[in-house]
């Protein structure tokens, strides 16, 4: 994996959630707790966006705006039902102001 340039840190205010796409793929960004997180912005149980979710910045999970199940920023685990099966999850850096994940296909 090498890390790709996603957005810059002023894109991504604390509380909120912005999708960018990565080789063709859609990844949701999440600035949470002074911290910054990527995951897969599909649901794993239909075929939603989560970047169009609530994010709770307390609980730091991400609400699918379909059915509301909550993810983990940290896991992408589901905390709720009816998702039952994780998101791929990605490690975010910062450089000089810039967002990057490290993706791979």
């Amino acid at each position: 994996m090498s890390p790709v340039r996603v957005a810059s840190v002023a894109d991504v205010p604390e509380g909120s959630a912005h999708t960018v796409e990565v080789n063709g793929h859609t990844i949701v960004i999440v600035h949470a707790g002074g911290a910054f997180y990527a995951l897969d912005n599909t649901c794993s149980h239909a075929d939603a966006s989560l970047g169009e979710g609530e994010v709770d910045s307390d609980e730091m999970t991400i609400e699918c705006p379909l059915h509301g199940s909550l993810f983990s920023l940290e896991t992408g685990k589901p905390r709720t039902l009816p998702a039952y099966e994780p998101v791929a999850t990605y490690p975010v850096t910062i450089e000089n102001g810039e967002l990057f994940v490290e993706y791979s296909d």
